[in-house]
């Protein structure tokens, strides 16, 4: 009996990995980000201060999109990360919202989806470019997002993620 009870909190644990091993209650982060109405204005933390521009696609290890040919098909296979929390399908959101038509969407907007006030006020345009920055370590490029995977560091695999995000 003790042994079927670690098992399924193995897997329980095997799934929250997945997404970088871990996971904050929306609603409760909610609370915490929104401000008491008369509650004084949040002053940017460092991290915020360190986030580059909604245009910048800079990235921490200096790789650029496009040097990098993404193959889909593997991006298929990184994908396997992502569907703990996210599908490609138009109108599924789950923990994450829809990845469906991701490329050339505003962040923030798949209706239905509750985003954080980081995401949807981040100012960025889904582009190849800024998924490829996103992707390597997601809370430096949207500090405060709900998103708590770690990030991809391998350029490769962030290119053949885009690829296969960008089929239909």
């Amino acid at each position: 009996m003790n042994a079927l009870r670690y098992s399924g909190a193995f897997a329980g644990l095997a799934l929250l990995a997945a997404c970088s091993g871990g996971s904050e209650t929306p609603a409760a982060e909610e609370n915490a980000a929104a401000p008491a109405a008369d509650a004084p204005a949040a002053t940017p933390t460092p991290a915020a201060a360190e986030a580059p521009a909604a245009d910048n696609t800079d990235t921490l290890d200096g790789t650029k999109f496009a040097d990098m040919t993404g193959v889909a098909a593997e991006g298929e296979k990184v994908f396997i990360q992502c569907k703990t929390c996210h599908v490609k399908e138009a109108g599924q959101n789950r923990v994450g919202p829809s990845l469906a038509g991701i490329v050339g969407r505003a962040a923030g907007t798949v209706e239905g989806f509750n985003y954080s006030p980081a995401n949807k006020n981040s100012g960025i345009t889904w582009t190849p470019e800024k998924l490829f920055q996103y992707l390597e370590k997601p809370a430096r490029v949207v500090p405060g997002t709900k998103m708590v995977f770690a990030g991809l560091p391998d350029a490769q695999k962030r290119a053949d993620l885009i690829a296969y995000l960008q089929q239909p």
